[in-house]
C-alpha cells in the first residue's frame, strides 16, 4: 500500500456516485441503510453474477438462508454476547426472540447438519449472497463503506483436518487474487495482506484456548511465508474464533478497511458438533474455514468506484452504449442499431431526444458511458456507424457486425 496516499475528493465515491445516480440514502428509511438506483443496482447485479458463477466453477455450493434466526442460535455459535454490541435488538415474535442476523455461519452450520456426512463429501463449500445486517455506530457510518445493511458473499468450508483447511485458505486466497486481478487491483499496491492474530489474555472478546490460537496462528503465518506474500501482524484483529487473513484497501480520504477476509475456526466445529463420517467408519470434528470472496459488495462498489473515478470498464457499466443520431431524421436506423444492442443484452441508451450533436456527446462524457455511437447520413449510407471511445477516442466507422463482434468480446474477456 502506498503510504504517501492522500485525500482525494474528485475520487469519492460518495460524491461520483450521488453524479452518476448510483445509490442514495433517506433518513426516513434510516441511517446506514443504502438505496440502490438502477444504474447501480446494474453494477451490484454484474458483481454478483460474476462471483456466484466463479465460485460454482470452483466447486462451491451456493444456498439461501433466512435474514433473521432465534436468538438461541447466535447463543449457540457463542456471537452473542461475543458479537452483541454489533448485532440489533432482539424481536419478540410469540415468545420467542429472533435477530436479524450479523453473519451466516450458524446458518450455514445448521444446514451442514441436516444430514449426515461422509469424509468423501469433504471439503464442503457453502457459499451465499447474504444480506446482513450489524450495528454500525452513527459516527463511523460513511457511504457505501461503512453501512448498517449490506450484501457479503460469504462461505463456510467444511474440511477433514488442518491439513485440508490450510488448503483450502489457499485456494481461497487464490480466488481474492483472481478476482482483484480482474479489477485490476494489484497486491501491495491497491490492496496488502494483514495477519490479524488474536489476544490470549482479553477472554472477553476471544475464545479461550491457548494451544488452538497458537497453532491457528503458526498455521497461518506459514502459508503467507510459503505463498511468498508480503504481510504484517496485527495484534487484536482476529474474529472471535480464530486468526485470519484480512484483505486491506484504502479509500479514497485515506482510511483503511478490510476487503476481504480468510478465517480459520477451531471454536464452531465443537459448538455445533460439526462432524463427519470417517473411513474407520466413526465420527470425526471436523475443520472450519471462514473467508468472503468479493466482500460485501457494498463496499466493493465503493472501492471501485474510486478505483475507477466512476468510469467503470464496459462489463460492470450501468450503460455500456449511447447511440446518438445527429438528426431526426437519422432516428429511424439509430432505432435499428439500438434494438440490434439490446437483443444481445448490450446495455444502451437511445438518444433520439432533440438536441444537438454536441450536447448528445457531452452528456454522454459526463456519465462516464464507455462507447457511444454517431450516425448521420455517412453512416446510413455506408451501412455503418461510427464508434467513438471514453478511453481511446475515435475509433472510425465499421459495421453492425463488427461492432457487436467487439462489445461482445470486450464484456466476455471483462477487459
Amino acid at each position: 500500500m502506498k503510504k504517501d496516499d492522500k485525500k482525494d475528493d474528485s475520487r469519492d465515491h460518495k460524491k461520483i456516485g450521488r453524479e452518476l445516480e448510483l445509490f442514495t440514502f433517506s433518513d426516513v428509511v434510516g441511517k446506514g441503510l443504502p438505496l440502490w438506483l438502477p444504474k447501480g443496482a446494474t453494477i451490484r447485479r454484474e458483481l454478483e453474477r460474476f462471483i456466484i458463477d466463479e465460485e460454482i466453477r470452483r466447486g462451491y455450493l451456493h444456498v439461501r438462508t433466512p435474514d433473521i434466526a432465534k436468538l438461541d442460535l447466535y447463543k449457540k455459535s457463542g456471537h452473542y454476547p461475543h458479537y452483541k454490541d454489533s448485532m440489533y435488538a432482539p424481536i419478540t415474535i410469540d415468545d420467542e426472540e429472533f435477530m436479524l442476523r450479523p453473519m451466516t455461519c450458524p446458518h450455514h452450520f445448521e444446514l451442514y447438519l441436516s444430514k449426515p456426512h461422509s469424509y468423501r463429501e469433504l471439503p464442503m463449500r457453502i457459499a451465499e449472497l447474504a444480506q446482513l445486517y450489524r450495528y454500525e455506530q452513527s459516527g463511523e457510518l460513511m457511504g457505501l463503506q461503512r453501512v448498517r445493511a449490506f450484501c457479503l458473499a460469504d462461505a463456510h468450508i467444511i474440511c477433514v483436518n488442518e491439513e485440508q483447511a490450510v488448503e483450502e485458505i489457499g485456494k481461497a486466497l487464490d480466488l481474492i487474487e483472481y478476482i482483484t486481478s480482474i479489477f485490476n487491483l494489484k497486491l501491495d499496491v491497491d490492496y496488502r495482506y494483514r495477519l490479524s492474530l488474536g489476544d490470549r489474555k482479553n477472554i472477553e472478546k476471544y475464545y479461550k484456548n491457548d494451544d488452538a490460537w497458537q497453532k491457528g496462528e503458526d498455521l497461518l503465518r506459514k502459508l503467507m511465508k510459503k505463498r511468498g506474500s508480503k504481510f504484517e501482524e496485527a495484534k487484536d484483529e482476529a474474529a472471535f474464533y480464530g486468526p485470519k487473513i484480512d484483505v486491506q484497501m484504502k479509500n479514497a480520504n485515506g482510511k483503511e478497511d478490510t476487503a476481504f477476509t480468510v478465517q480459520y475456526d477451531f471454536c464452531m466445529p465443537g459448538r455445533f458438533n460439526l462432524n463427519y463420517i470417517g473411513e474407520d467408519g466413526k465420527e470425526h470434528l471436523a475443520f472450519v474455514v471462514h473467508r468472503s470472496s468479493i466482500g460485501a459488495i457494498e463496499r466493493i462498489v465503493a472501492f471501485l468506484i474510486e478505483k475507477y473515478s466512476g468510469a467503470f470498464p464496459l462489463w460492470l457499466a450501468p450503460v455500456q452504449v449511447k447511440v446518438i443520431p445527429v438528426r431526426e431524421n437519422h432516428n429511424e436506423y439509430a432505432q435499428k442499431v439500438f434494438d440490434m444492442l439490446k437483443e444481445n443484452n448490450i446495455r444502451a441508451e437511445l438518444a433520439d431526444e432533440d438536441e444537438n450533436l454536441g450536447t448528445k456527446v457531452r452528456e454522454a462524457k459526463n456519465n462516464k458511458i464507455p462507447y457511444w455511437i454517431v450516425i448521420g447520413d455517412k453512416e446510413i449510407e455506408a451501412g455503418k456507424v461510427t464508434l467513438e471511445s471514453r478511453d481511446h477516442g475515435q475509433l472510425g466507422q465499421m459495421s453492425k457486425e463488427e461492432l457487436l463482434k467487439k462489445l461482445l468480446e470486450e464484456i466476455k474477456n471483462k477487459s
